[in-house]
């Protein structure tokens, strides 16, 4: 799942793709992200997270995919971001200043979540989902939790109901991606052909990504595959493709009449993708599948840039869809252990009557976070920048210790059966 990288504000900028510093882009076909917010980006979040929900629900089988929406959105926006400093600055990228902004974006509503989380299954869960819980919980805060998952073989499509944190598995790939593309990029977007370079780049990192899952993927478990930082980042690359400099020209090539119509084609075709997908045995889905699904979002992407006031981008850039998509990181975030904890025992009800609860409470909980901690340390809180923004870090990952030592582990065997007391009727 994904992060959202453009601002909450419709009036700040959206960090867009940049050209060649020696061959700039004629304003004239300048893409539109270039000068100005583009709202069906935040529209596409909206979809995204709404599909996943509705995926974790049981109501909508190809719903995951949204999560794959999310890496390609991510990939585009963070690289048309540093291609843009670099292009300024003659190719340099400030990588420290790069990782704070990632940090007070990313950091401070996933460590509320987390430790709100686990005081909330300490309080109401079954003894499995503390277990889980405390175990899991660390390599959360590591950015590592995808790894942790492939190598306890927690199988994703039939285990994750016993872990409130197995969501996160997308985060980490993500925080991975923000980790290592940025100083790749440090390395190839210099001089007059950085943005070709970047796609060359880019590209055959998505192919080779695309071998890997070809070759890993495992009929039985698909977890490998599935949450692989290696085999998942084709979505993040190709999303980072359509960012460069040849990519956006050829787009704006197009003419705004042109590119409303490939996105209308490209949504009926990612449209119809979802509905026929089913979780892991969706036909095809490692085997191309996925990375045919990530390249036509990336078109997609690239598309509504181009023509936002398309009939695709109106209804995209709708108050509502964007409302979602602007809260869509924190929705994320809240979801699936609202979902664990309002099981159907503690409601006494299940279908869509439960998911209406669910999904009231995890948006509740998504504006409170938007509203009182992402925003407010993202944009206003000055403390949190320079040197007392890594102290207050170091200080939150040592309160996050503190509670994970505090909270004390079930003991072992307690939501099992005890043989001894058993007696025959």
């Amino acid at each position: 799942m994904p992060a959202q990288t453009s601002p909450g504000r419709t009036h700040r900028r959206v960090p867009t793709p940049s050209t060649s510093p020696a061959t700039p882009t004629p304003p004239a076909s300048r893409p539109v992200s270039a000068r100005a917010h583009i709202g069906p980006l935040d529209g596409l979040r909206g979809v995204a997270v709404a599909a996943v929900l509705l995926f974790h629900a049981g109501h909508f089988g190809g719903g995951f995919l949204g999560v794959d929406l999310f890496f390609v959105l991510s990939g585009y926006l963070i690289t048309g971001l540093l291609l843009k400093e670099a292009a300024a600055g003659n190719g340099r990228i400030d990588l420290i200043a790069f990782w704070g902004r990632r940090a007070r974006r990313l950091l401070p509503a996933l460590a509320v979540m987390v430790s709100g989380t686990l005081l909330l299954v300490w309080a109401f869960g079954a003894p499995a989902l503390i277990r889980n819980a405390l175990d899991d919980g660390p390599w959360v805060v590591a950015n590592l939790a995808n790894w942790h998952f492939i190598a306890d073989r927690m199988g994703y499509w039939n285990s994750g109901d016993t872990r409130v944190f197995g969501h996160l598995w997308s985060i980490a790939v993500e925080e991975q991606f923000y980790l290592f593309w940025p100083v790749l990029l440090v390395l190839v977007a210099r001089g007059g052909n950085a943005g070709r370079n970047v796609a060359i780049v880019a590209a055959t990192g998505a192919l080779a990504s695309l071998a890997l899952m070809l070759h890993l993927a495992d009929p039985i478990d698909s977890t490998r595959v599935y949450e692989g930082t290696d085999t998942r980042a084709f979505s993040l690359l190709l999303g980072a493709v359509m960012a460069t400099g040849p990519a956006t020209r050829a787009v704006a090539r197009l003419g705004e009449r042109l590119a409303g119509w490939i996105s209308l084609a490209l949504v009926g075709g990612i449209g119809t993708y979802w509905v026929l997908a089913d979780g892991e045995d969706s036909p095809s889905l490692f085997q191309g599948g996925m990375f045919l699904h990530a390249l036509a979002a990336a078109a997609l992407i690239s598309c509504l840039t181009r023509a936002p006031g398309s009939p695709v981008g109106r209804v995209l850039g709708c108050a509502a869809v964007r409302w979602t998509g602007l809260i869509s990181y924190s929705l994320y975030l809240w979801h699936w252990p609202v979902y664990l904890l309002l099981d159907e025992e503690r409601l006494g009800f299940s279908g869509w009557g439960r998911t209406a609860v669910i999904v009231a409470v995890s948006v509740a909980a998504a504006v409170l976070s938007k509203l009182l901690v992402e925003d407010p340390i993202r944009f206003r809180a000055r403390w949190a920048r320079g040197r007392t923004g890594a102290v207050a870090l170091v200080a939150t990952f040592a309160a996050m210790a503190a509670l994970w030592a505090a909270v004390p582990e079930p003991h072992s065997g307690a939501d099992s059966v005890d043989v001894t007391q058993l007696t025959y009727g």
